[in-house]
Order: structure tokens, then sequence, then C-alpha cells
């Protein structure tokens, strides 16, 4: 007799839950994803600039059925720099150069795009808001509320297992973690994406390429004085920046970690970007269009993230700072070990394929996670030990698990 299909419910549309979509399909799952967004991104400002490792790129590359495509948006980046930056002089000294660094560059929504088009269309649905689930008493399905947005209407959906990737405000960890409590970093990041595809020989463009001449396959970071930066190029004339901010914890809302900025924050931004940055790189923040602002958090490694036929991926596993390029490649390995384990174990005994998981990706994510926190202090002159006693390096590949985490 046939095995029955299983089917997931994946709550959450990103990058995480769309890697899921892929793996729980090709594992031989019915798959529905619930997305509160009413359509596919297309360039968001909010996504922004991502890095991808070898392992998460060898993976990507394996679901989709035309590869080649994931080498049309994406820029190689060989060179990972940090240097300090003296805001009084105006100049910058390096600090490390490792020139055998191997990750690609890519703007959010192509990755995103590329992988969602190579789904079936039904895989989707758009504008339905999660509200709760319920498991049943054997904890053999769940059911799920969810709001769909353009007609009010509330829907249930039943499958054989829930998979989490809402984010690292997710509403389904909270419902069986209630005490649970995001870890706020000390510091805001500002991010942008200035394009110069009109105009590749601008003034700000090429002083930029003489002070950075490595731009375009390098990943520089900025250090100032308690503060630092990060910027990097992508494919179509783009460059991605970050810029980090000590600040007190601001107010969430809309359940967002991107804040609403006025003017009058991106002009105080402005001023300060100049008072300690080379013009370079201050005029280049000043010049991005629609800059925003992100709340970073991480958390401390959870001891679960799995709980009877729900799963936690990605930022709902392990909210993460940025510092060490991880989240997405977290949440593309997370995707990939979850439907190798599903695959291996059947619906029959799912119990231990999400032990499997966990037993794989736990210690992997909580070493990135704390290695990330701890990174993130340095550069941003919170912790100074790991720099004096030379004990912790700033480049990328000291990362734990850098570009060879264990899969199934």
């Amino acid at each position: 007799m046939e095995k029955k299909r299983g089917k997931a419910i994946i709550v959450g549309g990103s990058i995480a839950g769309v890697s899921c979509a892929h793996t729980l399909t090709l594992a031989g799952w019915d798959v529905l994803v619930l997305e509160k967004s009413s359509e596919p991104p297309a360039r968001s400002p909010t996504g922004a600039g991502l890095g991808l490792d070898p392992q998460a790129r060898q993976i990507i590359k394996s679901w989709l059925p035309r590869p080649h495509l994931f080498d049309q948006i994406t820029l190689p980046l060989s060179i990972d720099q940090n240097q300090e930056t003296d805001s009084e002089k105006k100049v910058t000294r390096i600090l490390t150069r490792d020139e055998n660094f191997d990750f690609e560059a890519a703007y959010w929504s192509d990755i995103h795009g590329l992988l969602y088009n190579a789904l079936p269309e039904t895989t989707f649905l758009w504008g339905h808001t999660f509200l709760s689930f319920t498991m049943s008493q054997d904890k053999s399905t769940v059911e799920v509320k969810t709001l769909v947005m353009e007609t009010q209407e509330i829907v249930e959906v039943e499958g054989d297992l829930l998979v989490a990737a809402d984010g690292c405000l997710s509403m389904i960890r909270k419902t069986f973690l209630p005490d649970f409590k995001l870890r706020y970093s000390g510091y805001c990041a500002w991010r942008g994406v200035f394009d110069f595809s009109r105009n590749e020989n601008s003034e700000i463009v090429t002083g930029l390429k003489k002070e950075y001449p490595d731009l375009g396959k390098c990943l520089y970071f900025d250090l100032g004085t308690q503060t630092h930066s990060v910027f990097y190029e992508l494919i179509n004339k783009k460059i991605n920046w970050i810029w980090y901010v000590n600040q007190p914890e601001p107010e969430l809302k809309n359940n967002s970690v991107t804040l609403k900025v006025s003017q009058e924050m991106m002009n105080k931004m402005h001023q300060e970007a100049g008072s300690i940055w080379i013009p370079e790189l201050a005029r280049l923040m000043k010049e991005t269009s629609d800059p925003f602002l992100n709340v970073i958090y991480d958390c401390d490694p959870l001891e679960r993230i799995f709980c009877g036929n729900v799963v936690l991926v990605g930022d709902a596993a392990h909210p993460t700072t940025p510092h060490g390029l991880r989240s997405t490649n977290m949440s593309v390995l997370d995707a990939e070990v979850l439907g190798k384990c599903l695959e291996k174990w059947g619906l029959e005994n799912l119990n231990l394929g999400l032990e499997e998981y966990q037993r794989i990706r736990l210690p992997v994510v909580s070493e990135q996670v704390l290695y990330s926190r701890r990174l993130g202090r340095i550069k941003q002159g919170l912790d100074h030990d790991g720099i004096r006693g030379g004990s912790f390096g700033l480049e990328q590949r000291n990362m734990p698990f850098f570009s060879n985490a264990p899969l199934v």
C-alpha cells in the first residue's frame, strides 16, 4: 500500500519558509505556506543585501531546476577586510585582511524570488495572517487558524506538521515558550542600498572606489569608536551598507524589528556619519534613498527547537545578530536538515525525524549565535577583551562551522 503523504503547514514565507517549502516538497510532503504579506516581495528595501557561504549556495542550487540562474543574481566576494577609522584625521588602517574569503552577495528579494518561482503556484497562500494553532491530543495533527486579510474571514487548516518560520518575534514560539524574551543587543542598525546603475562614474562612486579599491569583491568592515559599519557591492551596480549605532532599546510596533524613521532621524544620522566616517562613506549613507532602521536582537540558545509536531526554523529557532552573516545561511541549513530528516524517518516516525533535526542543528546554531553576539560587541566597542587578548579574531572564517556545518 502507498504510504500516506504528510502535510506540512509553514507559517512565514521569507527565506526560511520558502527554503522549507523546497526541502519538504522534495521529501515527499504536501506543503502549504501561510504568509501575511499580500503578494511576493519585489525589491523590498527592508530585505536589503545578504551573504551566502559555499555550503548554503550548494544547497540552494540543489533545489533549483535551473541552478545557473543563481549565479546570475549573485556577486562573488573574495576578500573579508576589517579596518579601523580615525574619526579626527579621517583615515583608515587595515586590521585584518582575508583574501581567501568565499561568499557571494545577493539582494534579498532576488534570492527569495528565485526560490519562490521554482515552487508550484499552489504552495503559497498570500495575505493570510497566523492567529493560533491547536495540537490534537495525541500530537498527530495540528490545526492552524489564519485570518484572510482581504475578506477578514477566519479559516482553519489542518496538517501533520507545523513549521514556525515566522521570524525572531515568532508568535508560534511564544505559545510553548511563554516566558521567552529576546535579548536587546544595545544597538540598532541603519541600513540602505545605494543604486549607482544610472551614473557609474559619479563623483561619489569614483571617490568611494578610490578609498575602497577592492569594492566589488570585498566585504568591508569599518570600525570606529564604539561603532562599526559594513558595506559591499551587489549585482546590478548597487551597494549594500549597514551602520550600527549604540542606543537605548526602542519600542517595537506592529510586531516588526524595522522602525519607521522620520526625516529628522535621517538628518541626525547623516550629521553623525559625517563626524565619524571618512567623507566618502558618510556621503554614501547621505545619498542613499529610503534608509531604514532595524533593532538588533538575539537570544540565548534554546534547549529545544520542536515540541510535539511543531518545529522552529530560521530566526524563530535562533534569533541572531547579523555580524557573522549567519541568518540566511542558518535558515537554509535548517531547511535542508529538516527536509532530509523527515524524508529519512517518514511520517510514521515524525518525532524521530524532528529529534534528529534538533540533535544536528541545535549545537551548531547555538555556537554561531553566541559567536556572532561576541563579534558584534567587540566591533561595536562594548567588549574590548577579545581584541586586546588576541584570542578572538575579527575574520568571518573564525565563525564555528563557517562552511562545514554537519548535515544528515
